[in-house]
């Protein structure tokens, strides 16, 4: 599998994608071509499986582009026949190492990743084993149901003499 930056070529068979992926949302072109298109703000990654999109996953910088930057995922959604095959999680763990390096490039850091998800979404233990998140809030009846708020703090390296912030997850599994 090949995780790698979503190409132009890309955004036809990732609008599929998303539509198998959400059936309450519409327009998936346009949506899919609408973050691929508003990069470096978003930055949008494929899993490529047998020579098809498998995956994709949408990160997206908030709130303007700051030297420590909070990271949202903003969306990830792998199609109905590659699901239970690792395609999310190798879609969070290779891409993220690549996102820290177009931050670096852009003279930024990673402070925070934030995660929204609906609160009977079975991802939410991925996105804690991967990502380190933890439940901030429960926001009733946001979207389609109740909404879960995960963040994981302080993520930007700290010196030798610094306490640890006890959510390092990052910089363990996904080092510059």
């Amino acid at each position: 599998m090949l995780v790698r930056i979503m190409q132009a070529d890309d955004v036809s068979e990732a609008s599929v994608v998303h539509r198998k992926s959400f059936s309450r949302q519409s327009s998936s072109r346009e949506w899919i071509e609408a973050n691929f298109n508003a990069f470096p703000k978003v930055i949008p990654y494929v899993a490529e499986l047998d020579g098809q999109i498998a995956g994709y996953i949408l990160w997206s910088q908030k709130s303007g582009f700051r030297p420590e930057v909070v990271l949202e995922l903003e969306q990830i959604a792998v199609h109905p026949a590659f699901r239970n095959k690792g395609v999310g999680k190798a879609l969070i763990e290779d891409s993220l190492p690549q996102v820290r390096g177009q931050l670096s490039l852009q003279g930024s850091s990673l402070k925070h990743i934030i995660v929204t998800t609906r609160a009977d979404n079975h991802a939410q233990e991925l996105y804690r084993k991967t990502l380190g998140v933890e439940i901030e809030a429960v926001i009733k009846n946001l979207y389609s149901d109740d909404e879960v708020f995960m963040v994981s703090r302080h993520l930007t390296r700290h010196s030798r003499n610094q306490k640890s912030t006890g959510t390092d997850i990052i910089n363990r599994l996904y080092p510059l």
